[in-house]
């Protein structure tokens, strides 16, 4: 016989940190994707069209927010009361469980393995890869705003990133760089929600639900 428990499986700030940085990539994406390739043209006097300078302050602010939400992640890692530490991005070490969860998600074993960290040894390696494509993704995008100014604090962390712009080999790569991220990025939140609702469909667990919530459900067999 099985019940059905009701466990807490993400706190408030994970939750809030979560949906604002998939906002704020979107936003990101969307604006980036123009920027690198304007496809209006308003009507009008060129001296009153300024909608490229908007969409670029609206990337610039969201990319700020960005670096907030990854340096708040990154903090909850160390210091949150929570269980979604640091240690359960590293889950995917434990080669056995990770092996096994390689087999449930080919079909060749019929249960999901058993893991005491919050993330699965797949799913924290795929976050762990995200938060290193946000810093890249981060420190591409502080090297090209900060190219454009020459005072204020943007222009001071420019100043400090410039060894890495010269590190990639100027500009022109930083952009590259960044510019294939972007596409890293739409791949994974891809992956991410098919990979979300095949979990809900497979193990009924309302996963989905559960980054809204908090709450996860799970079975106990007696």
């Amino acid at each position: 016989m099985e019940n059905i428990v009701c466990k807490t499986e993400w706190s408030a700030s994970i939750r809030i940190n979560h949906w604002a940085m998939a906002l704020v990539i979107v936003i990101l994406i969307a604006t980036g994707f123009y920027i690198a390739e304007p496809f209006t043209i308003a009507t009008g006097e060129t001296v009153d069209k300024f909608f490229m300078g908007n969409v670029r302050f609206v990337h610039n602010l969201c990319g700020i927010f960005l670096v907030f939400l990854f340096l708040w992640r990154v903090y909850l890692a160390f210091f949150s009361r929570f269980h979604a530490d640091w240690k359960d991005f590293i889950a995917w070490t434990d080669i056995k469980t990770t092996v096994d969860q390689i087999k449930f998600y080919l079909l060749i074993k019929k249960d999901p393995p058993v893991h005491t960290c919050l993330y699965g040894p797949l799913q924290s390696l795929a976050y762990l890869a995200l938060m290193l494509m946000v810093l890249v993704i981060v420190v591409t995008g502080l090297i090209l705003m900060g190219a454009n100014y020459h005072a204020g604090l943007t222009a001071v962390g420019y100043t400090v990133l410039r060894p890495v712009e010269n590190l990639m080999g100027g500009l022109a790569v930083v952009r590259y760089i960044h510019h294939v991220f972007t596409w890293l990025f739409i791949l994974f939140t891809v992956v991410h929600i098919y990979m979300a609702f095949w979990h809900d469909a497979v193990l009924k667990q309302g996963t989905i639900s559960s980054m809204v919530s908090g709450h996860l459900f799970e079975r106990e067999k007696e």
